[in-house]
C-alpha cells in the first residue's frame, strides 16, 4: 500500500463519510472533498494527529452557485493533501484556521476581499489585497462580478 493510500485509509477509518471522496492522481498528491459542516473535524485531525504541519496556500474558486475553498497542506514537505469544501454563494461562511496556522490570516483576507467569503473567527484587520476604499459587496474574482464604474487610474509623477 502506498503512503497516499495509507493516509486515505486512516482518514476513512476515522471519518467514514469520506469514503469515495478521495482522488490520488499521482504520487505525493491527494485530493479530498469534505462536507463544509465536517471540515474542522477533518482539518483538526489531519493537522494534530497526522502531522500535516505546513499550510502551502488556500485557494478559492467561484463554481457558479457555490464558492469552493481548497486548503493545501503538506506532510513534512512531501505529500500534499488538498482538502476542498464548498459553501453556497448566498452564505459563504467558513471558519478561520489561524489558530492552527497564523499565516492563514492573509489567505483568508484574500478570500474575503476577492470572493466575498465570510471567515468566522478571523481577527479584525485591514483589508487585503484590495484598498480600504474598495466598494463593499464588490468581489472581483466572482464570475458574475462587473465593475460599478471604471476605476480612476492615478499615476504618480516621477522625477
Amino acid at each position: 500500500m502506498s503512503k497516499e493510500e495509507t493516509i486515505q485509509q486512516e482518514l476513512i477509518k476515522n471519518f467514514g463519510f469520506l469514503e469515495g471522496k478521495f482522488r490520488i492522481p499521482r504520487e505525493r498528491r491527494i485530493f479530498l472533498d469534505v462536507p463544509a459542516d465536517r471540515f474542522m473535524d477533518v482539518f483538526d485531525y489531519t493537522v494534530k494527529k497526522m502531522n500535516f504541519n505546513y499550510l502551502c496556500i488556500i485557494s478559492g474558486l467561484d463554481e457558479g452557485e457555490n464558492l469552493s475553498f481548497i486548503y493545501h497542506l503538506a506532510l513534512n514537505y512531501s505529500i500534499i493533501l488538498n482538502i476542498k469544501i464548498s459553501v453556497p454563494k448566498s452564505n459563504p461562511s467558513i471558519k478561520t484556521i489561524t489558530g492552527y496556522f497564523p499565516s492563514a490570516d492573509l489567505y483568508e483576507r484574500e478570500l474575503e476581499d476577492l470572493l466575498g467569503a465570510k471567515v468566522e473567527g478571523l481577527a479584525k484587520g485591514r483589508r487585503y489585497p484590495l484598498p480600504d476604499d474598495w466598494p463593499i459587496g464588490q468581489y472581483p474574482l466572482r464570475k458574475d462580478w462587473k465593475p460599478q464604474d471604471e476605476p480612476e487610474v492615478k499615476q504618480e509623477k516621477s522625477n
